[in-house]
């Protein structure tokens, strides 16, 4: 039992927390915060920016509503950033049902709901557009809450992140909500050094425990060989853990079997087997080796182990689409007749808003019976629509189970019972690889409903070659590095140009995370002169004079110190010369008389110097003390005012003769000989030009309006603050650009590559470079294939167009075709559409031929596929026509006609282009707005 102290300060904590806005929060809450949510939340509250790295499945997105909540409760803005629209809309409808319609907006690429609501999800692509163009719905902003951060490793996409962070104004608090990575402290620790103080709170605990097991011959083998979950095997790092998380002795026999029936890695052995007759028969039987189920029968041993509802994983869409087939063909049903008519009624709404005629070439009835039955696909090429269907059937858990790609890993909120990975080889796009530990990490982490299910639980099916021992690595490594995929593109680099000039752009681009993962180092420097620099602006609006130009005034005064100080280096640097000179030409006897800073006065030289270089001869004052005279000794050149006679032997060693020759020194100054003029016979000065070039300054400074102001010395003081500074900032400048600065030198060659455009120009004669025009045009204009885009804009290639030929040509500067694609000179629709299709490749070829030139990536050829089908439906023809040959599904042409729609958006909305063009593409984009691109939603 605590003590009554401890009591007291239990009391007066509870009493201190229920004034928080925290607690408030918790009691709208229909269950409790774990640890690390409530860490990161009451971080937030002490207005600290967070990062919060935790599993899939962990809570981690109710601090992202906290902050949400704490925004409305002070009057401010909060932004809920996601990296997909369909996870945009999910959140949309989550925080408008909690706060109301008329409190939350919606916006990405084609959809703007309540734009200027208090709280608004949004793309973050649609974020970094408004940064840029300094939008006036970013006023009383307060938070930003970055969900799947992590995203920002995405190749295509990831550096929209990273320029958000880096923009956002400082007033702002980023809540960063990421899965769990390896390198979460470095990752927060840029985040501390670019947005300031942040809270680091990571959490490796699943609140549902995840099982791992291995699927071989229709039964769910646990992996291991004791009760393991994901994290006891994920913290196991020693000899002794390792025992604990042996793999299981029956998965081992499998493999065993596998090995001896002729299967390895790779597949089946060619040859013949023990038996003789071939591919490893055994005893003239043919073995088991496979172990492997068909798809059907593989749910049904999930539904008799309990694991349904399940997310079972294959790396190919017509996989998935495959694996719907063959449960229907195979009679498969997973749902009650209650619940097949509640998905029918789900599905109907959606039909009735499809034009009936193009319901056959989207699948509609394959997918609707799918449905039915309780499972479906789930991947990139199919109808937006549809997928979110399944997502909300699946959610309600009504759907059993789904067959996707791995793009769902990354996706939407759908947590399920069990996870399968049918294979763990995948297919890049280049060659076939293994899954990686992160990978599996993230595609298992949807396995387990906390709230719903006590455990989780991940199932590998087994393949021929199938080893358990690299299962069981990948089931306990967790090893999920983030790595920044940012540079500088087209559209960025001129972006930061326009808006803080090329220094301040590079000193931007230097605080990146790529940059930090390069050289930690440069990103604080960086952050150094970033803060100088808002410091010296501040130093020249307090010694602005109501005179004249002060600044000028002050550099006038800092030329002439200069030069002055110049003057006086030039005399002393004349003076020690000289003195080093006339220091050679002594002789042992001379009396001299030393003027300089150690007073030695009169004395005699009693030794010379071997030196040449430095030469140091050894003398007698007229003290008695033998010391050395060296040039800094010296004002001047030595002074030689008398010789006397030295002993030959004279050492210095005795008193007696030291007392003699001191005497002898005496006796030779006042003897009348005369002096001698001076050992080397210099005569110097100052420099004439120099003296001129002062006389001239100091007439400028008096003839200088500033000169006569009553405040001058106080002006002058913050000038010489600023010229301090500016020197300090300078030279922190200097040690960055000697350190790893490769995104910045990435940027001046991207600006290299503008200014040969004429996109930025230099003035001749001040030396100053802007954006021009076509500069400004490309800021609006974003892609892939930004620059390229700009460059057929200018050409005039599309004016003539009509919007469908517009829309179809747009095509080639927008989609990505899977395969190589070497047609230079496709048949196109019509002449006009050839011709700037021509021009289209004519520039692509000049700016890849500079990309090389400057050593930056190519930027991707225009892609004709797309043009024929996009031609068609902005004619009006129905789907299967459109499809008709073409090497896509209907979901993949409503995916690239929504970025049709953006790209042509953007460039209605460039500036200085002709009105007839702008109005041509908005009639465009009506034209593609049509039929099933225009219901992206189950809301519509």
């Amino acid at each position: 039992m605590s003590s009554p102290a401890e009591q007291y300060a239990a009391a007066k904590k509870r009493a201190a927390d229920s004034k928080t806005e925290l607690h408030g929060f918790r009691q709208s809450l229909e269950f409790e915060l774990d640890p690390f949510q409530i860490e990161a939340c009451e971080a937030v509250e002490a207005e600290r920016g967070v990062l919060v790295a935790a599993p899939t499945g962990a809570g981690k997105t109710v601090v992202g509503e906290f902050a949400v909540h704490l925004a409305l409760s002070r009057q401010q803005k909060a932004f809920y950033t996601t990296p997909i629209k369909a996870l945009s809309n999910q959140k949309y409808a989550e925080l408008a049902k909690r706060y109301g319609h008329d409190r939350v907006g919606l916006l990405t690429g084609d959809t703007s709901i309540n734009g200027e609501a208090d709280v608004i999800v949004m793309t973050t692509e649609v974020l970094r557009n408004m940064l840029y163009a300094e939008s006036d719905t970013l006023v009383g902003l307060g938070f930003v809450i970055m969900d799947e951060v992590h995203y920002l490793a995405d190749k295509f996409r990831g550096a929209v992140w990273e320029e958000v962070i880096i923009h956002l104004p400082q007033a702002v608090q980023v809540i960063s909500l990421s899965a769990t990575v390896s390198n979460a402290e470095e990752f927060g620790g840029w985040l501390d050094t670019v947005r300031g103080d942040t809270a680091i709170v990571v959490s490796e605990h699943r609140p549902i425990p995840l099982w791992q097991h291995v699927m071989a011959n229709g039964r769910i083998v646990d992996l291991f060989a004791g009760d393991v979950s994901f994290d006891e095997a994920a913290a196991a790092d020693g000899p002794a853990d390792e025992e604990d998380v042996k793999v299981n002795p029956e998965l081992v026999k499998f493999a065993q079997r596998d090995m001896r029936s002729g299967f390895r890695s790779g597949g089946p052995r060619r040859g013949r087997g023990r038996g003789g007759h071939g591919h490893g028969h055994e005893r003239g039987q043919r073995p088991q080796v496979s172990h492997k189920v068909t798809r059907p029968d593989m749910i049904l041993s999930l539904d008799r182990a309990a694991l349904l509802p399940a997310i079972v994983f294959i790396f190919s869409r017509k996989g998935c689409d495959a694996a719907v087939d063959q449960c229907v063909r195979s009679g498969l049903a997973l749902t009650t007749r209650e619940e097949s008519k509640e998905i029918g009624e789900a599905v109907e709404r959606v039909a009735h808003q499809m034009p009936r005629e193009d319901l056959e070439v989207l699948g509609y009835w394959g997918w609707r019976e799918g449905l039915m039955r309780g499972f479906a696909a789930h991947h990139a090429g199919m109808l937006p629509i549809f997928k979110e269907v399944v997502e909300q059937l699946f959610a309600r858990g009504l759907v059993k189970a789904v067959f996707a790609t791995e793009t769902l890993a990354l996706g939407v909120n759908m947590p399920a019972r069990s996870v399968v990975l049918e294979k763990l080889e995948k297919f890049n796009g280049e060659q076939h690889v293994t899954v990686t530990a992160g990978e599996y990490t993230q595609l298992t982490g949807r396995a387990g409903r906390r709230g719903i299910d006590v455990e989780g639980h991940a199932v590998v099916q087994w393949q021929p070659g199938t080893d358990p021992a690299a299962v069981a690595g990948l089931a306990s490594r967790r090893t999920y590095p983030l790595n920044s995929s940012f540079r500088p593109t087209y559209n960025m680099s001129l972006n930061l140009f326009a808006q803080f000039g090329r220094d301040r752009a590079r000193s931007i681009l230097e605080s990146s995370f790529a940059q930090f993962q390069a050289d930690r180092s440069v990103v604080g420097m960086a952050r150094q002169v970033r803060s100088r620099e808002e410091s010296l602006a501040g130093y020249e609006k307090a010694m602005q004079c109501h005179l004249g130009d002060f600044a000028e005034y002050a550099r006038l005064r800092r030329d002439l110190t200069n030069a002055e100080k110049e003057v006086s280096r030039t005399a002393t640097r004349a003076r020690r010369s000289a003195a080093e000179e006339s220091l050679h030409q002594l002789a042992v006897g001379d009396v001299l008389d030393v003027v300089g800073p150690r007073r030695l006065g009169r004395c005699v030289v009693i030794e010379l110097s071997d030196s040449h270089r430095d030469p140091r001869p050894t003398i007698l004052t007229e003290d008695k003390q033998v010391r050395r005279l060296g040039s800094n000794d010296l004002d001047g050149p030595v002074q030689i005012i008398s010789r006397i006679r030295v002993p030959k032997h004279f050492t210095g060693k005795s008193p007696k003769e030291r007392r003699d020759l001191a005497s002898s020194v005496r006796n030779a100054v006042h003897d009348g000989r005369p002096p001698r003029r001076n050992a080397a016979g210099f005569e110097f000065g100052g420099n004439a030009k120099q003296e001129q070039r002062i006389a001239d300054l100091r007439r400028q400074l008096k003839r200088h309006p500033c000169h006569g102001c009553s405040d001058r010395e106080d002006h002058a003081r913050w000038g010489e603050r600023w010229t301090k500074l500016r020197a300090e900032t300078d030279q922190i400048k200097s040690q960055i650009r000697g350190r790893t600065n490769t995104i910045a030198k990435t940027f001046d060659r991207v600006c290299t590559v503008l200014e040969s455009y004429d996109y930025l120009h230099t003035e001749p004669e001040t030396g100053q470079i802007y954006t021009t025009p076509a500069g400004d045009r490309l800021r609006r204009i974003y892609g892939e294939r930004d620059l390229l885009s700009s460059l057929v804009l200018e050409s005039g290639a599309l004016y003539g167009l009509d919007a469908a030929e517009l829309a179809g040509i747009v095509t080639a500067l927008v989609y990505q075709a899977k395969r190589e694609d070497n047609t230079v000179h496709p048949q196109l629709p019509t002449k006009a559409m050839s011709e700037a299709w021509d021009v289209a490749v004519r520039r692509w070829s000049e700016l890849t031929d500079a990309e090389n030139e400057h050593r930056l990536p190519e930027t991707a050829e225009p892609e004709s596929g797309l043009i024929w089908p996009m031609f068609k439906w902005a004619q009006g023809r129905d789907l299967k026509d459109c499809l008709r040959g073409a090497d896509f599904a209907a979901g993949d042409f409503v995916r690239w006609a929504k970025q049709v729609i953006d790209s042509l958006d953007q460039l209605a909305k460039v500036p200085d282009v002709p009105a007839s063009f702008t109005s041509t593409c908005r009639d465009a984009v009506e034209l593609v707005r049509r039929g099933v691109v225009a219901y992206s939603s189950v809301s519509d």
